[in-house]
């Protein structure tokens, strides 16, 4: 399936051709159209397999056609700073012909970029990549303003199990608001990934 099949805007598929971009892989033919149509989506995928285009592409098409300025759109959970880096260059070449902000919340980072990382969660920056422990710092701060999140994506969720940030994860999702599009990205399905499946869509809403 070619990338000019999924009714893109113009200037997300800009960005597609100026990645050299043609066929979708399988992970991306099969999470694009649901999450396009603002369905949850809980995905098995391991790296090297196209998923982080196959989440920010649609991700960024609902962003430009439901964009609100002055609130974070989409905040997107990693579990290492040099995963946290590569996805925000990624991000920066597919966003090239858009108006689209973002910004890299993490560790290890100078003092000039904490104030950056501060401005964005109270101003809002479209697009929010960031790693747990730094996210919880913030958090802990009392400025953090999530209110108009439209996207939750915890990527490579397994792998933050297994390094501890459960509870640091649970912590972030209460600070969400409830109504949001929710994507879950991991390259393994044990039991601990689907209980954390079972907290993060929004709780029912009764008429």
């Amino acid at each position: 399936m070619r990338f000019t099949e999924f009714n893109f805007l113009p200037e997300v598929l800009e960005g597609i051709e100026a990645s050299n971009y043609e066929t979708a892989t399988p992970v991306q033919e099969q999470v694009i159209p649901p999450i396009l149509e603002g369905r949850d989506v809980i995905a098995s995928a391991q790296t090297g397999t196209g998923k982080t285009a196959a989440f920010l592409l649609p991700v960024m098409n609902r962003l430009l056609k439901n964009h609100v300025d002055g609130h974070t759109g989409a905040l997107i959970v990693v579990p290492t700073r040099e995963l946290a880096i590569q996805i925000s260059q990624h991000i920066e070449g597919l966003s090239y012909f858009t108006h689209l902000s973002s910004i890299a919340i993490y560790g290890g980072s100078g003092g000039d970029n904490f104030v950056a990382e501060k401005k964005a969660l109270q101003n809002g920056a479209d697009i929010i990549v960031c790693t747990p422990g730094r996210m919880i710092a913030h958090l802990n701060m009392g400025y953090v303003n999530m209110k108009g999140l439209q996207f939750l994506v915890l990527d490579e969720a397994d792998r933050m199990l297994d390094m501890g940030f459960q509870d640091d994860i649970s912590k972030i999702i209460k600070a969400l608001p409830e109504k949001r599009q929710n994507l879950l990205f991991s390259a393994t399905m044990p039991d601990k990934i689907r209980q954390l499946a079972k907290k993060i869509p929004p709780p029912p809403r009764r008429n």
